[in-house]
This record gives C-alpha cells, structure tokens and sequence, in this order.
C-alpha cells in the first residue's frame, strides 16, 4: 500500500543533519508498516533491525535500565548477534512499553549521528506525559527538543486512497489540479465516486487493504471498522489514569457525530451528559487530542488577526480523526453512500469531517469563522500571508457569508469544497474545488503555494 510520507523518510535518510526520528501516530495508522514494510526493506535491504519492545522483553528491560546509546548499541548486537554501523537502520517498535528509550534518542543523536533510527508507537505522548506526572516534572514530555525529527502519521487521505484504488485516475486528476482546469463530465462524475466510497471506508489502512483485498466488499471493511472502533475504546482503558477520565473521553468519543450533526456545532457538554461544564471534560479532550483520536477546531469571530489563535478556549468543535470511523458511529446506512439517488440524504457534516480530516493531514490546523445572524465559514486557513476563507457544502453558494467576512477581513480569494467541478470567479473571488482535489488543496495550504489567478 503506497503511502504518501515515504518521500518525507526517504527525505530524512539523505539529510547531512538528520536526527533520530520519531514518528508520531495514532493506533494502526500504518507507522510499523511505513518504517519497515515500506521504508526498511527497500532502502536498507536485509541491513536493518526492529526491536518490538511488546514482544522482545528481555530488551525492553534493559532499554528501561538505561538510556546510553553505547550500551543499548552493544546489547543489541549481542542480542541480536548482528553488528550495527552507519548502514544498519534500527526501528524501535511499540515505544510506548518503554518510554526511556525517547530520553535515549539524545544520546543516539549526540554520540552515533551516523546510525540511522527510527521510534514507533501509539500512545507515546500519553505514556511520557504520565511519567513526567509521575515523576512531578514540569517538562510536558521526555524528549530532548533539538534533538530528534519528526513526523506524525494519519489514517490515508483521500488522494492516498485513490492512487491505491485506481492509479490512473489519481494521475488524472492530480495532472488536472496542477492544470487547474476542470476534469471532463464524466471522469469527474467517477472521481465523485470514489469520493463517496472513501467517506464510507475511511482511512484506516485496514480497512482500506480490507476492501482492496476482497474485491472491493464493504461488509468486510465495515467489519474491520468496527473492531478498530472498538480498540480505539479499549485503549482508553490501557493508558488512562483514572476510571472516570476513561468514561469521560468514552462519552465524548462515542458522541462526535451527535455533536456535530446539529445547526450549532459547537461542542456541546450538556448533550453528553446533562447539567456538566465544558472543563468537566477538559482531560477527555486534551488525551483524545493527544492520542490523535479527534481534531479540534477552534472559533474565530469578527476581525482576524494572525497568526490565527483561538479566540475563546470554551468555543470548538471536534471532528473524529477518520471519516470511517466517523461515518460508522453515525450509523448511517451504507447505500446512503454508494446510491446516487441516496446521497442527498447525506448530512453536510460528513464533509466537514472529511475536510477537517484533509486538511490536518497536511499539517494546517483547524479554524472556523463565526460571523452575525448565520454568516460562517467551516474552515479559516492563513496561509503565505494571506487568508482563505473555505466553505464545504454539498451545493449551495457562499455569497452571504463570503459579503460579511469581507467586512472585518482581507482575504485572497474564498474557496468553495464541493461536488461541483473545478472553476474561478473573478468577480465574486471564489474558487471552487471538487472534493476530489482536497487532498492537493491541502497541501497548497499548507506549503504557501496558493495559485493566483
């Protein structure tokens, strides 16, 4: 399965300055299946070493009793019965079952530059966040800034999905956002398609390689959905301090959707439990933030200044960290997503959480703009030095909205993310991008690479 942020790897393995490098992520995103499968077998060829420190237990102990480089090196060998130089890539797997080898890294990097490393894990921030509780630190995490690269993994986007899916028609319709022209009627009405197949499936490379592998069966990758679903809620019980921490982030988990598919999408305490306060579920939201399991949008009102902050902390939304996974908790009936004539009956917020999902893939953090009466726009982006305002609706305009922002703010042009196909007007400063370009969209965004027009 091709994934995107091999090229940032393979980045990473040519640099003069490279550092060990960490590789953030939420659970089964595909980190072990990046770092080796795709990674390590084809640039160091029978010349690396993966310590799982879930199943390798007696090296996992003496990583714990340790955190010198030169020592852990020399006991690896000698486990392992193999030499490490410059050309052996190590994988440290599942770091989570033994954070002391992050506080290791410092010295991989100051005394053995020249070996190349890599950290997995789920849950690492988590763990190294407790210990430092723990150890009544104030330091918000173990690492030595300065010291490592990183990365941070998400489920597949949606232009990671269809170069899976259907090369070719990756290759088109890249070739045609590069172009900025729009696709032809019937190549973009298929492109659409595979659009609504990914808000159905998601991201998860499970579920995806799932549907792939049994031609194309969405009872097996609902399946798989499910029981992910499942882990995610069952990790909160592995690596959460308290019982009732784990039933606050499980309510807000499992209430996303309801949250969401409602005209004030604020997040809303009351309808997860009534008479309770936004700070009743501050540790809920900060672990799911910090495990990679939600997303958070912050508003913004009026006049914005930048760099974009959040302008009132008890304000936000919250989207689900794959639209899978989101579309799954909604319950809503598969057909609804794979029947033309069903797809109307779609709520809009399933587009909104895959945008949400887009654009924090590539790394642009979250923003919504609030204005009078029902001016809003989903999603508020600052980038190259200037502000798109993004609408992402199914069909309707975004003239009113777009009038009341351009009061309080200056912005480049606004983009509209919806089925229709590609185009500009100049005269109302509206760029309109089919769902299927999100993916580029997104990474223009987060680059500074905006086209004029």
């Amino acid at each position: 399965m091709l994934r995107f942020k091999l090229d940032d790897l393979v980045k990473w393995k040519d640099s003069k300055r490279r550092k060990p490098l960490v590789i953030w992520g939420a659970r089964q995103v595909g980190k072990t299946y990046l770092a080796e499968e795709l990674f390590a077998k084809q640039y160091f060829p029978d010349n690396y070493l993966l310590i799982d420190f879930k199943k390798e237990d007696e090296i996992r102990e003496f990583c714990f009793g340790t955190a010198d480089a030169k020592k852990i090196i020399s006991y690896i060998e000698l486990a392992k019965g193999k030499k490490i130089s410059e050309h052996t890539l190590l994988i440290f797997d599942e770091v989570q079952e033994c954070p002391n080898i992050v506080s290791a890294l410092k010295y991989f990097c100051q005394d053995f530059p020249q070996i190349p490393v890599i950290v997995t894990g789920s849950m690492v921030r988590i763990k190294l966040v407790r210990q430092a509780n723990r150890n009544g630190k104030k330091e918000k995490f173990l690492f030595p800034v300065g010291k490592i690269n990183q990365i941070t993994l998400y489920p597949l986007n949606f232009g990671e999905f269809l170069i899976n899916r259907n090369s070719l028609l990756y290759d088109k319709v890249r070739d045609a956002y590069e172009a900025k022209v729009p696709l032809p009627t019937e190549i973009h009405k298929m492109a659409l398609n595979y659009v609504y197949e990914y808000l159905l499936i998601g991201g998860m490379p499970e579920a995806v390689d799932a549907y792939i592998q049994s031609d194309e069966s969405l009872l097996e990758s609902r399946s798989v959905l499910k029981d992910l679903y499942d882990n995610y809620l069952a990790d909160m019980e592995l690596y959460q301090a308290s019982h009732e921490s784990v039933l606050k982030s499980h309510a807000v988990f499992m209430n996303i959707y309801k949250e969401l598919n409602r005209e004030n999408k604020n997040f809303s305490p009351g309808l997860i439990e009534k008479n309770t306060k936004t700070r009743d579920f501050t540790s809920a939201l900060q672990w799911l933030n910090l495990a990679n399991v939600i997303n958070s949008s912050y508003l913004l009102n009026g006049h914005i200044t930048t760099p974009l902050t959040q302008d009132n902390s008890s304000l936000f939304r919250i989207f689900l960290g794959d639209i899978g996974m989101f579309s799954y908790q909604s319950g809503t009936d598969a057909s609804a997503f794979i029947s033309s004539d069903k797809r109307s009956t779609l709520s809009g917020i399933f587009f909104e959480n895959y945008m949400a999902c887009e654009l924090v893939s590539a790394g642009v953090p979250l923003f919504y703009w609030k204005g009078k009466s029902s001016a809003e726009f989903e999603f508020v982006v600052y980038s190259g030095e200037d502000l798109f305002p993004i609408d992402v609706k199914k069909g309707r305009g975004v003239l009113n909205s777009l009038e009341k922002f351009s009061q309080h703010n200056a912005y480049k042009y606004a983009v509209k993310v919806s089925s229709n196909n590609f185009g500009f007007s100049a005269e109302n400063k509206i760029l309109t991008v089919p769902f299927y370009f999100s993916s580029f969209l997104a990474e223009d965004l987060a680059n500074g690479t905006m086209p004029d027009f």
